[in-house]
This record gives C-alpha cells, structure tokens and sequence, in this order.
C-alpha cells in the first residue's frame, strides 16, 4: 500500500512517520518551497505527548519545550475560578508540554528526513486534482512555477489545513471558513520566568481573554520564551470573515492597550509584555462546520482539512496528531484501501466533531464565562464566595468533561 499525503504540517508529518511505523509506504507533497519557521507556542497535551512518544519524540520535545504543571483559570478582574496541576503532577503518566510551533514542526521534519526514504516529502507541490480510478489515486500536483506532475498512489490523505484544497474539491460549495467573531492577537517574547516557569495564567471568558504561557528556555538567566494570546469578540458568530489578506496579519501594540487595562494579572504586566514583542500577529479565529464525512472511495481528510476548531482547550493539533495516529495503525493492518479509510473516519469523525462543537463555547474555558456571567450585575463585577456563585462540582463539569470529551482525562491516558 502507498498513501499520498497532501499537506507537510503537524498533522502530515505526523502520519507520515505513523504510515512509516506500521510499514506503509507513503509520500508527502506540501505547498510551500521552503519550510519556515513560523507560529508561537502550542499546548500538548497528555494524549498527544503519548503519541510523540510511541513515536520517540518526546524525549526531544520534552528538551525543546516545558513541562506545564499547573493551569489557572481567572476571571478578568483577577479572582480565580479554577486553579488545577496538569501533566505528571495531575497523574498522567506522560507530562503535558508547551512549545514552539515551529520546533515541534522541525522535530518532525527531522524525524521524517531520518526515518523515511530520500524524496519521501517533496515542496513547491501544491494539490491539485485526484482521479480515483478504483484502483488508485492518480494526484495532480502544481509547482510555483505553474508547471504541474503527478504522483501514484493507493489513496491520498488532504492534510492541508483549513484551506484545504482537497476538502474544496470533495465540497465545492462549502464556501470559506466560519468566522466566531473573534480576533486573536498572538506572539512570543523573552520575559520574566512567572511564578515556577511551568504554569500556563488564562483569564477572561471567550469574548475577552488574555491568556500566556511558557514555551521553551529565554535567552539570558531568569527568562523563558512567553506566548501569549489575546481574544477579542468583534462581531456576532457567522459574520462575514475578513478577506485572507488579513488572516496573520502583523499587529499594532496600541490596538490592545485599551483592551488590555480590563485584565488583572498580579503576576506581571501583560501590557508591558505585549509592547515589548517585537513583532507579533492577529487574525480570526475561524472553524468549518463539521463534516458528515471526509472519505470519498480513496481520498480522505486529516486534521485541519477534516474538523479545523476554535484553539479554546488547546485541541486542534492534538486532535491531527489522533487522526494521524489511527490512520497509521488501520493501515498497517492491511485491507482494502477504500474500506480502511471508511474505518479511520468511523473511529475519528464522531469524537472529533463534538470537540469543535465544545470548543464553540469556549471548551473548558467556559468555566470562566459561567462565572462572569453570574458577576455581572455585582459590585466591581466581584465575587466574595466562589461556591456560592459557581459550585465545584459544576466547575468539575465544565473543566474535567471537557477533558474527557477530548480524550485526554486522566483514566483516558495511562
């Protein structure tokens, strides 16, 4: 069996080296004419770290990124509604990481580089077009250039994102990306090590957030590498997304000043740590609503291309890393080609479609929204008895089931 994969991503990647584990001969084609080391940090999580490490990955990403042992969910005015140990210190069995973007790319670009044949991943390839004969894929693939070649295959994978050209072709009348009506200001800087350095500090609901974290070591004695993350609602779900032109847009510190001075975070100054950002980006924060299916006979979809979500619970490449995971394993297994994608898409596509569901409300971060909700019509927007506002056991609800709807609770990953 031989898969085409198009899309060279986290997700791509990823299955590509999982094909390579199970004995699946496969190729990848990725648009781009050369790999860029872009993006800010990424959370992942528990049962993605334990893929990265049937893989071997994780002793590398463990020495990239850093081990996050505590979350904390606060309101904007500063009072805590969740405050909860993650990874080992929450009794996983493998610790949860934050780190680059871009390292953990390079982690598995080096990987596929060193594990799979010469000419296993080729760029400038952008999809197409595929004919599925019944027999197999034939992929149409277009250089920069315009110039176009082909590729040979048993069934192809669209692992190319949310703009995924495979996904247009199986969906043509899908239209563009559902915008939430949120903006998302993102970027990454040397700071200050806060409290012990492995402590991911959320406050705000979905509509107003500013969230940071740890991602790798700073550059002198007392600094990390910081993500950090502001939401801003703009506009009422289903509005009209602005045009891709300004999807990663560079960004202006003073749009978020005013912004920023609703947010109470004792720890450190966030606007100083967004005006001292050199560089950093804004863009809507968009989904797809869910598919109900991605396989058509030999072309299927993984990550992005299959069920792109709102990032609220730290899910998205998680969830491509899932897909990536049980696509390699039902091929190992053998089978026909068709039947073994309709497999991969009963294991994936209901489990994964109620993520982006959760994660429409805010995923765990809900919690937060449940509170300010109920503070509102408060003195100072304050509370002085958080049982009394938001009981535990409903916090637990919101917090711990959307771990569980996620596959990443505890008893999930042993």
């Amino acid at each position: 069996m031989k898969v085409i994969i198009a899309g060279g991503g986290i997700g791509g990647l990823t299955a590509a080296l999982y094909l390579h584990k199970h004995g699946v001969s496969c190729q990848v084609f990725e648009k781009v004419p050369e790999i860029l080391q872009l993006g800010v940090g990424i959370t992942m999580l528990p049962h993605a770290i334990r893929a990265m490490n049937e893989l071997g990955l994780m002793e590398r990403l463990d020495e990239l990124g850093v081990r996050t042992d505590r979350m904390i969910f606060r309101t904007r005015g500063g009072q805590e509604v969740w405050n909860a140990p993650r990874g080992l210190a929450a009794g996983y069995d493998v610790p949860q990481i934050t780190a680059h973007r871009a390292d953990i790319h390079q982690v598995l670009l080096d990987a596929v580089t060193e594990r799979l044949p010469a000419g296993a991943l080729t760029l400038d390839a952008a999809f197409e077009a595929v004919e599925d004969t019944g027999e197999g894929v034939h992929v149409t693939l277009r250089r920069g250039d315009g110039t176009t070649f082909t590729a040979e295959g048993d069934v192809l994978i669209g692992a190319d994102g949310i703009h995924s050209a495979v996904r247009r072709l199986l969906n043509p009348d899908e239209g563009a990306p559902r915008w939430s009506g949120l903006m998302l200001w993102r970027g990454a800087l040397d700071w200050p090590k806060v409290l012990d350095g492995h402590t991911i500090i959320n406050s705000g609901g979905i509509g107003r957030k500013f969230i940071f974290y740890p991602i790798g070591p700073g550059k002198t004695p007392g600094t990390q590498l910081m993500n950090w993350a502001c939401v801003v609602r703009q506009a009422e779900p289903g509005a009209p997304a602005p045009g891709r032109e300004d999807w990663n847009r560079e960004a202006q510190a003073e749009v978020l000043h005013p912004i920023l001075a609703d947010f109470d975070v004792p720890e450190t100054d966030i606007r100083a740590m967004v005006d001292a950002t050199p560089v950093f980006w804004d863009f809507p924060m968009c989904d797809r609503d869910p598919l109900k299916t991605w396989t058509r006979g030999r072309v299927t979809l993984l990550g992005d291309a299959a069920h792109p979500m709102y990032p609220f619970g730290a899910n998205g490449s998680a969830q491509a890393i899932l897909d990536a995971r049980a696509l390699g394993r039902l091929c190992g297994a053998g089978g026909d080609p068709a039947a073994i994608l309709q497999a991969y898409e009963a294991e994936r596509l209901g489990p994964v479609n109620e993520v982006v569901a959760g994660n429409r409300t805010g995923g765990p971060e809900r919690v937060i929204d449940e509170v300010e909700a109920r503070i509102a019509h408060m003195p100072g927007q304050r509370f002085s008895d958080l049982e009394t506002i938001l009981p535990f056991k409903e916090r637990d609800a919101i917090v711990n089931g959307y771990s569980r709807l996620a596959g990443f609770a505890t008893e999930q990953v042993r």
